[in-house]
């Protein structure tokens, strides 16, 4: 099974969530949905065959975690799928750099505030 029909499965979709945040159990996922172990197992032995799950034992228990390397080829399937973004026009650079040359001279000839500039709060109240 490849990793897209792994992933057309809702209860597998949600599987795999629930290992991007850690480690699971069989058990542990099960008492996650309303469906058997041996359900979650068939669904986790899957995403095993798809690449986008391992299962390291430990004792009796297996341990199941996600291969985000296993995601790649979804993720580079679906980063195909974007419209590519037009390059920036070259003279909407220059109206910028234009723009940015403005505002510094504008910057740089503009006086420092004076008291005048900044009315005190008595100013304020006798003026409204």
């Amino acid at each position: 099974m490849d990793a897209f029909e792994a992933l057309a499965d809702p209860v597998r979709r949600a599987l795999l969530a629930r290992l991007a945040r850690g480690s699971a159990r069989v058990v542990d996922l099960a008492a996650d949905y309303p469906i058997s172990r041996p359900a979650i197992s068939k669904h986790l032995r899957l995403l095993t065959e798809a690449d986008l799950v391992t299962a390291t034992n430990h004792g009796r228990e297996r341990h199941y975690a996600i291969r985000r390397d296993g995601l790649e080829p979804v993720q580079t399937y679906l980063t195909g799928l974007r419209p590519a973004r037009p390059p920036i026009p070259e003279h909407a650079l220059d109206a910028l750099e234009l723009e940015v040359r403005r505002t510094t001279r504008d910057r740089e000839n503009s006086t420092a505030p004076t008291e005048d500039d900044n009315p005190t709060k008595d100013d304020r109240e006798h003026t409204a």
